[in-house]
């Protein structure tokens, strides 16, 4: 201010002068301009002095809120990587135990066909012995007969051999009785008590007839004699041959008896190692159950650190714009990255939506904020789901659509459709309460991540303040968990800023149609 008024009291000086002095108009005008110039300079000179250490405070200031955001993301970035190496890690331990867990299994199934087999081998021993057993029992019934046959064959055979006793003891004293003593039965009585010659030969053939008769009775019993004693022989033979077959089943019983029980015995230390593997089977499973919740749980607090560095990236961002623009100069496999991307995430949207993915892409690999190569924008960690589902792999081996290889040379050509670094589906970008999107095709893309309208409404319903939630703050953590969590259960997309158009996913050159 002392300024301005030194100058127009100057200013008045000089006129008085020019007054008095009677000086003429025309050289009286140029003095008058010099003597004006000179004063001027020097104020703005003098105005340029004052101001200069204002601006300079100020850009300090700028690189200082700039190198303290940056500070923040890098922190962020190192939480990030800490999350990472821990999800990795719990990875490589769920693969490990997966892999114990398969051999394990494999133990089981081999121990569960060695059970059924050593069952199937006890069955089948248990049906020999059962046929055994009824083959013994038959042996013991023939053996029986057998012996009840030659008890009753013994008992003829002694009264036979009583009847010939009989018989030769009557002969022996008929015959005695008749030619060794004499009286009235001897043979010289009787043929002196004959009246005739006749009755002499009646009574000669009588008395030999009765001998003839005692000795064929004798020679009778004595050939029946012989034939029991055969018959004997035979039952008594055919008596050993069943004891000797009853001896045979009975060791082989005995020996089905030891292959039983030594079937036995092996199931029941094939059973009882099968009740140890199958309790490894739920130990793995209990492991593999809290590995897999602490998985969730990792990958939760590691899209909530990607959330509060994306937020973080665009309070920067909002400071002072990044310039993504540009040409290129990729390589033929990148050309193939991004290509194959943006036909796994657009690859059913009109020629325009497939630029506008590729923009992003570039975008990101010419910001300061992503990785500054094609693939290292495409593989970060939790971005391109595409990605990580395998679908940009299987593209690159069948070759992306000419569309959209052409829309990728496009974008390397320095083509964009905005400025945009984020997209996704509407629906998660209203979910996530995205404040200032563009919808191109069935994507809404924009520049920073920025949620001021959907954390004022969520403000006003728990009466809190309605200015941004602080990032890394307990409520974003949470806030985010349960999107994550959201995200887990629907999995239309399962990553930060993008999606997997399932409903417009094509992999042959149908899309070009599009263009």
């Amino acid at each position: 201010m002392s300024v301005y008024i030194w100058f127009a009291g100057y200013k008045e000086r000089q006129c008085v002068r020019i007054i008095e002095n009677g000086e003429s108009g025309e050289t009286k005008g140029r003095n008058m301009r010099k003597n004006l110039i000179r004063p001027v300079a020097g104020i703005i000179v003098l105005s340029l002095f004052v101001s200069m250490p204002h601006y300079v405070a100020r850009a300090d200031e700028y690189d200082d809120v700039i190198s303290s955001m940056q500070q923040q993301e890098t922190q962020t970035q190192i939480t990030i990587s800490n999350l990472e190496k821990a999800t990795q890690a719990t990875k490589n331990s769920i693969d490990m135990l997966k892999q114990q867990k398969e051999a394990v299994q494999g133990n089981v199934d081999e121990l569960r066909g060695q059970s059924a087999s050593l069952q199937s081998r006890i069955d089948g021993y248990e049906g020999k012995l059962t046929d055994l057993s009824s083959e013994i029992e038959q042996a013991e019934n023939a053996m029986s007969e057998a012996s009840a046959q030659i008890v009753q064959l013994n008992g003829e055979l002694d009264a036979l051999k009583a009847e010939i006793d009989e018989r030769q003891i009557l002969l022996k004293n008929r015959i005695k009785s008749v030619y060794e003593k004499g009286g009235s039965k001897g043979m010289l009585q009787l043929l002196t008590e004959s009246n005739s010659f006749r009755d002499i030969l009646n009574r000669y053939v009588y008395m030999d007839a009765m001998v003839s008769y005692d000795r064929k009775k004798i020679a009778e019993c004595r050939k029946l004699q012989e034939e029991l004693k055969t018959k004997i022989d035979e039952v008594e033979q055919r008596e050993s041959e069943i004891d000797a077959y009853q001896n045979d089943l009975d060791k082989k019983y005995e020996e089905l008896e030891d292959l039983s029980d030594q079937a036995q015995g092996l199931l029941d230390s094939t059973n009882q190692n099968l009740n140890a593997e199958a309790g490894k089977l739920k130990d793995f499973d209990s492991q593999l159950a809290a590995l897999d919740k602490t998985m969730k749980n990792l990958e939760s607090q590691t899209a909530a650190a990607q959330a509060q560095l994306a937020r973080q990236i665009a309070e920067r961002l909002a400071l002072k714009k990044e310039n993504t623009g540009g040409a290129y100069n990729a390589s033929g496999t990148e050309l193939e990255w991004l290509a194959a991307t943006i036909q796994a995430e657009a690859g059913g949207e009109a020629y325009t939506g497939k630029l506008a993915v590729g923009s992003v892409i570039m975008n990101r690999v010419k910001s300061s904020a992503f990785p500054n190569t094609i693939v290292g924008v495409i593989t970060q960690n939790m971005q391109f789901a595409s990605y990580r589902s395998g679908k940009v792999a299987l593209i690159m081996q069948q070759g992306a659509s000419s569309a959209c290889v052409k829309a990728a040379q496009e974008v390397l050509g320095g083509a964009r459709v905005g400025d945009y670094l984020f997209f996704m589906t509407k629906y998660y970008a209203d979910y996530y309460g995205i404040s200032e999107y563009t919808m191109i095709g069935n994507h809404a893309f924009f520049y920073r991540w920025v949620t001021k309208e959907k954390e004022a409404a969520q403000s006003g319903q728990t009466g809190e303040s309605t200015d941004q939630t602080t990032p890394g703050s307990a409520q974003e953590n949470s806030q985010t968990e349960e999107i994550v969590q959201q995200q887990q259960e629907d999995d239309p997309y399962n990553g930060e800023e993008n999606a997997d158009n399932e409903d417009h996913e094509e992999y042959d050159d149908e899309s070009d149609d599009d263009e």
